[in-house]
Formats: C-alpha cells, sequence, structure tokens
C-alpha cells in the first residue's frame, strides 16, 4: 500500500470554527496527483464535553458537504494540538494505480474499500463517537458493535483487522478501583475471543482522550494469496498481551482472576511482491514491561525513539521477509503524543532531529500509564529489492 500524509494546520490562530474553516478550505483545494484522500484525523481542543460533540458534528457535516462523493474516512477526536492551534488535520492520501476505490456509508459513518491485486482493503474511522461519555464499558462495546457491523457489511471479520486506533476518555481515571484502560482492555478482549480466531493480534494505539467516551479508527485487508502479514516485536520488549498483572492498574474487573493485558503487536509488517508497510504501534519508553525515564522527557522521548527505530530495522525485516538483499525503506508518517504541553518544545525539537522532512502530528493526550510521558506511532514503506 502507498500512502502519503500531509499535516494541515490553519492559517491564522483563531476561534475554532474559523480555524476550522481555513482547514477544510485546504483541504478542498489540495491535490495530489495520482492519489486520493481517504482518511483524515480531526485533532481539537476544546473545553467540555458538550462543546466537544456539538462541534464535532460541525466539523463532520461540513466535511460530508464540502466533499461529497470524494468523502474520506474521518475522525474528530479531542486531543488538544501543537499550540498555538484549536484545530489540525492529519490527512492521509492513497495511490490509486488501477485498483477501485469504493466510498460507502455504514449509517451515519463514511467508510471506504479499495479492491486490488492485493485483496479487499477497508479503512473505518469514530466508531463510538458521541455514546456513553460517562460509562467507558458501554462506549467501548458500542464502538465495537459498530466496528463489527462495518466489518459484516464488507464480508469481512475482525481477523482481517490489521492496524487499530483507541482513543479512550479518562482513560487514568479509576471508578470503584477499576481503571477506565482495564476496562477499555476487558470489552476488547471479550470480541477478539468471540470473534477473533487467529493467533496474532492487530497493530494498535491505546491512548487517552479528553472528556468521555471511546473512538475507535481501523484499517482491515482481506488479502490475496501474494499477500502476507508479520506480527513484528521488538527484542527489547515483552508483548503487550503477556504483560505481568503487576504492570496492570486497578483490581481484577468482574470477579475475574486476572485483570487483561492490551492485546495487539508491537507492529504488523503487510508484505506484497514488490513493496511492504510496516504499521508501528503506538511505541513508548518501555524496556521488558518496565517505564525508563520516570519525570525525564528527554529520557523518555530518546527511549521511544530507539524503540521505534528496533520495529523499523530494516535489517531484521528482510530477514522476515526472506529477502537475500537490503531493501529501502522510509517513515511515511509519525504521530505524537505528548502528556503535558510544557513537553511540546523539547519533543518536537528532538523529533525534528531524528526524522528531517517526516510529517508529524504533535497532540497532547494521556497515555496507558501515568508515568509514561510519550508514545509515538509510525508507519514504514518498503521497496523491496529481490
Amino acid at each position: 500500500m502507498s500512502m502519503k500524509y500531509f499535516i494541515i494546520v490553519p492559517e491564522i490562530a483563531d476561534k475554532i470554527e474559523e480555524e476550522w474553516a481555513q482547514c477544510l478550505k485546504q483541504i478542498i483545494n489540495f491535490r495530489v496527483a495520482g492519489y486520493q484522500l481517504i482518511k483524515m484525523n480531526v485533532f481539537t481542543d476544546l473545553p467540555d464535553y458538550e462543546t466537544f460533540i456539538r462541534v464535532n458534528r460541525k466539523i463532520g457535516e461540513t466535511i460530508i458537504d464540502a466533499l461529497g462523493d470524494e468523502c474520506p474516512v474521518f475522525n474528530v477526536t479531542a486531543h488538544p494540538p501543537e499550540p498555538p492551534w484549536k484545530v489540525t488535520i492529519e490527512a492521509g492520501y492513497l495511490k490509486v494505480d488501477s485498483s477501485e476505490i469504493i466510498r460507502k456509508k455504514w449509517n451515519t459513518i463514511p467508510y471506504v474499500v479499495r479492491v486490488s491485486h492485493l485483496g479487499k482493503e477497508l479503512w473505518a474511522g469514530g466508531m463510538g463517537t458521541g455514546f456513553f461519555p460517562y460509562d467507558t464499558r458501554k462506549a467501548a462495546g458500542e464502538a465495537f458493535c459498530q466496528m463489527k457491523g462495518i466489518l459484516d457489511a464488507e464480508q469481512m471479520s475482525f481477523d482481517h483487522l490489521v492496524r487499530q486506533w483507541n482513543y479512550i476518555g479518562n482513560i487514568l481515571e479509576v471508578k470503584n478501583g477499576v481503571q477506565n484502560y482495564q476496562i477499555f482492555n476487558k470489552v476488547r478482549g471479550e470480541y477478539y475471543q468471540k470473534y477473533r480466531s487467529i493467533q496474532s493480534y492487530p497493530a494498535a494505539t491505546g491512548v487517552g482522550m479528553k472528556h468521555g467516551g471511546v473512538q475507535l479508527d481501523f484499517y482491515g485487508i482481506k488479502p490475496e494469496q501474494s499477500v502476507k502479514l508479520f506480527p513484528v516485536d521488538n527484542p527489547d520488549q515483552i508483548k503487550p498481551y503477556s504483560y505481568g498483572q503487576q504492570v496492570l492498574k486497578g483490581i481484577q474487573d468482574g470477579g475475574q482472576r486476572k485483570k487483561q493485558p492490551p492485546q495487539f503487536e508491537r507492529a504488523v509488517l503487510l508484505v506484497d511482491k514488490l513493496i511492504a508497510t510496516l504499521y508501528v504501534s503506538g511505541t513508548a519508553s518501555i524496556i521488558g514491561q518496565d517505564t525508563i525515564g520516570i519525570e525525564d522527557i528527554d529520557n523518555q522521548t530518546s527511549v521511544t525513539i530507539e524503540n521505534v527505530g528496533k520495529l523499523y530495522d530494516l535489517n531484521r525485516l528482510n530477514r522476515l521477509m526472506g529477502n537475500s538483499e537490503t531493501s529501502t525503506g522510509k517513515l511515511s508518517m509519525l504521530r505524537v503524543y505528548i502528556k503535558d504541553q510544557d513537553y511540546f518544545v523539547k519533543v518536537k525539537q528532538i523529533c525534528e532531529e531524528c526524522f528531517p522532512g517526516v510529517p508529524v502530528s504533535y497532540i497532547e493526550t494521556d497515555l496507558c500509564r501515568d508515568n509514561l510521558l510519550v508514545e509515538m506511532e509510525a508507519e514504514f514503506s518498503i521497496d523491496i529489492l529481490k
């Protein structure tokens, strides 16, 4: 799969409605030869849940009205972007080639299907938006139910998930001894156990979101026989689904004997004959299963970058693909989640030195552990040399 990413920011800092109008105008006028806009993540800074839902709906309506038959998958999340902006867009453009791109709706949710030599690919976003802001269990259940509805509509299943994004409102909040993130993990585990039959998991990000609720995005593929999928590990990290109980916060939920670890791979590699794409999950300053550099943003940023780099190390990926020669690759995008606005300048400085020319989104959010300060995800494109 060939994707290009662009970060769209307002031209002038203003109220969020005016900033959004500026960004949308840029999207309408922006063209990439040979590519189509298929995915938009809109990051917003809004003061409360009621305002977020109102603005979220307005943004969604204007996207659908403005882009019409070319409407992409989109999700509007409560993630304050890099100052001074109140809204930014991460836009993903897909290379068309000879493939067929079909834009559809499930209920009110736009989604995109591509049929090509790779197989049938599916992108969807914003599942769960606006449901049960004060009940994480119900919110997660609704989001996964919507995900299943879209997969069912395309005769696909949870086995076809390759990349998943999980945005959990007030992720670190504990009620009656149970943490919201652990509630989410339990619901995810229930859906995977019921509807996923293969042993590996998708690549995934699980981060917080200001205000309540759960929102999901995903990419899936029903692959042709020529396409292979490989889970990719970091040799210095324990698999997330093998975490010990001591690093999972809160008490056991619902009378269960054990808390549910997060079920995702560190990365997933999708390989065709000549190209490959590596989907790097949300990655933080963790070695083994322990947080490194507590209260040290410089150290955590450096360790996180090292962990991301180990996942897209071409020598390891070539061995995994069975290639005898070195392929070439590059980062297509990077998204950086930062716990506190005070860290933005430092983190951005380090990232710009390490990833020159790479499209990067910087957004504020709580992470899945209260001692984590920064998390990164990435997409890495590979040209295979046989």
